[in-house]
């Protein structure tokens, strides 16, 4: 029942983007910038989608607490990048995120919540601080937030559905999927 709720959540989350970029006063640099942005990165994509994954086999607390973690994450880097907070090491931060989230799962991985939640916000406000400089000139603050961040829920969710599903059927699947994250991250390390 739990499973359902969360894909009927995902799934609501992409319908309601789907809504808003209909309507056409949203301009080009708003809400439809912010929902690609994470999309169209493969670090961004790919990291969040891994948290997500990972998230699953965490304690409950914590599985719970994870997209809230992967929001509030976003939410403070792109409101230090607002703020005109440099934040050094950015695209190292993202990459590297990738890296260590393939780990994790590759090394099917239990942090008590302290741990992983910090971890996955730290993660998330580089994640978020380059969606807030990226934010295009003259979009409406509130539009591009929203559009990131029904994203980056979007692809927490679906990266928790598939891992879900593997997990149940295959430890040498999830396994799998840590080690070709692993070498993504690293490809994107010293690419």
């Amino acid at each position: 029942m739990k499973l359902t709720a969360k894909l009927l959540t995902a799934a609501a989350l992409l319908t309601a983007s789907a809504t808003a970029m209909a309507h056409s006063g949203h301009a080009e640099g708003g809400f439809t910038s912010g929902l690609l942005h994470p999309m169209l990165g493969l670090d961004h994509l790919l990291a969040m989608a891994a948290i997500g994954f990972w998230s699953v086999r965490q304690s409950k607390h914590m599985k719970n607490a994870t997209p809230a973690f992967v929001i509030g994450g976003m939410i403070l880097g792109a409101t230090l990048a607002w703020g005109g907070l440099s934040l050094p090491g950015v695209e190292t931060g993202i990459t590297f995120s990738v890296l260590v989230a393939g780990i994790l799962i590759a090394a099917m991985a239990k942090l008590p919540t302290a741990v992983g939640g910090s971890m996955v916000v730290a993660f998330m406000v580089f994640h978020g601080h380059a969606h807030g400089t990226e934010m295009p000139s003259g979009a409406m603050l509130a539009a591009y937030l929203a559009g990131f961040s029904t994203a980056t829920l979007a692809i927490t969710y679906a990266g928790r559905g598939l891992g879900a599903s593997l997990t149940k059927a295959d430890n040498l699947a999830v396994r799998g999927v840590g080690a070709g994250l692993t070498a993504v991250g690293g490809y994107l390390m010293v690419g």
